[in-house]
Parts: C-alpha cells; structure tokens; sequence
C-alpha cells in the first residue's frame, strides 16, 4: 500500500505523528519528519516551526518534488497563546500544503488532523469564514483580539480545527485535475502529550464528556485511519471528515437531536 512511496508527516516528533511515521515506514515508505523537535522514527528530518512564516517557506524550499503525500498533524494545545494556536493549526498548515502542491507527486494524497473540538462548525459559519480570510504573514494577534480569543477559554483552538474541517471540505476538488485528494482526519480526547492541557482547559465539560466514553484514544488508535487516508485505497475520498472518536461525535448527535 506504501511501498516506494515518499510521505512528508509533520509533528512527527511525538505523539499521532510519531506513530504514522512508524506506520508508514513499517509499510515500507520513506518519511520526510518535520517537527520543532528531533523525530527519531523518520528517514530526513527538518526543523521547522508551522508559525513562523520564514521557517514555513525555508521548508517548502528545502522538501524534495514527487512526493506522494502530506500528513498535516504538527498542532499546539488550547494553552497555548492564541495567536500561537491559529498560526500552527490553521494558517501555517494551509501555507505549507498549498506553498507544496506543485511539488506533490499526480495522484498524492493531503490529510489534516482536525479534532472533535471542529464538530460544530456549523453554528460558527461567519467567524469560521473571518479566520479564513487570514494568511501566515497577517497580523493574527490584531485578529484574535478583535475576535475574543484567548486561551483560557480555548476558543482559538475551537476556531482553528473548525476552519480546518471547512477548509478541507472546500478544496475537495481543488486538484482534481491531478488526481490529489485531501481528507481530515478529527479524533477526540486522545493520551498524547497536549490532552492534559486540553482537559484543564475544557474543565468540567471536557470531564463531563470524558464520562461517556470507555476510555481516551491512543495514537495507535488514530495513526492507522491516516495512513489509510494517505493511501491509494482512499483516492475517492474528497474532501471527508473522517471521525475516530470512539463514538463520542455519535453520543453529541444523539443526546443533541434527542436520539
């Protein structure tokens, strides 16, 4: 499935990156790490940090051509600052993918590790639509101030996988005429080094929440998923939010619809 296959996975030092480079290489693929830390379980590593705009187009300068797909999973937690948060979710991503499309390989894969916390984007259409308007280099810290962002309240991080999701949903076909596809994959509570900082953000709703479910994720429960996505097994996916929450979007929907 990825034999002889190149793949760029970033936060690749840790955590759901950590483990789909594993995968992948286990699979018999070359993977290209990017993280702000040392991956050790990649083939080429490059330091990069996803909210700086000079170290993003280093990067894109610095990544090889035919790459056969992108693994967007480097992110910082609701803790962080929220100008942070929207730079490293949201912006950076997209001005790395889109700065890598002409050096993506005909038929190459995109997925964007989005989360539960983009659920409901729905009710949040005119601000998801405001922080899409923003680019890498803008003054986002201008932005989240006019927005009410901050990290107390993890909105910023809300926001971020929200336009995510949205974002991948409308470039569903925006490659089409070179077979490259793009996916989200959205977890939910996951044991990874940012879910303590999620829980204490979330606090009595994230605690709330937590009791309905047998356990929290594991990377190895959602690393498989992004593999799949990468995969050739996947090509008529497009523009997809695949959920791996161990049901907790299903438990929301019903308790939300009185199912």
């Amino acid at each position: 499935m990825h034999a002889h296959k190149t793949y760029i996975v970033t936060g690749a030092a840790s955590g759901i990156g950590a483990e789909t480079a594993r995968i992948l290489k286990e699979a018999g693929a070359t993977v290209i790490g990017v993280d702000r830390n040392e991956a050790a379980q990649v083939d080429v590593f490059h330091l990069a940090d996803l909210g700086d705009p000079a170290s993003v187009e280093k990067l894109i300068e610095a990544l090889p051509r035919e790459v056969n797909g992108l693994a967007n999973i480097a992110g910082v937690p609701p803790t962080a600052p929220a100008e942070t948060v929207m730079r490293v979710n949201l912006t950076g991503l997209i001005h790395l993918t889109e700065g890598l499309i002409p050096k993506l390989a005909d038929g190459a894969s995109i997925v964007n590790l989005a989360s539960l916390a983009g659920f409901d984007w729905q009710s949040e259409v005119a601000q998801v639509k405001r922080a899409l308007s923003l680019r890498l280099e803008d003054d986002i810290e201008t932005f989240c101030a006019q927005e009410g962002l901050n990290a107390s309240e993890a909105r910023s991080y809300f926001l971020s996988k929200q336009a995510l999701i949205v974002w991948t949903l409308q470039k569903r076909w925006a490659w089409r005429n070179r077979n490259i596809n793009m996916n989200a994959v959205s977890p939910g509570p996951v044991e990874t080094p940012i879910l303590k900082d999620f829980l204490e953000t979330l606090g009595e709703r994230a605690e709330e929440d937590m009791k309905v479910m047998d356990r929290p994720g594991t990377p190895q429960d959602i690393a498989p998923i992004v593999a799949f996505a990468l995969s050739d097994d996947a090509k008529w996916l497009r523009g997809a939010n695949l959920t791996v929450d161990g049901g907790m979007s299903s438990h929301i929907l019903t308790e939300k619809f009185g199912l």
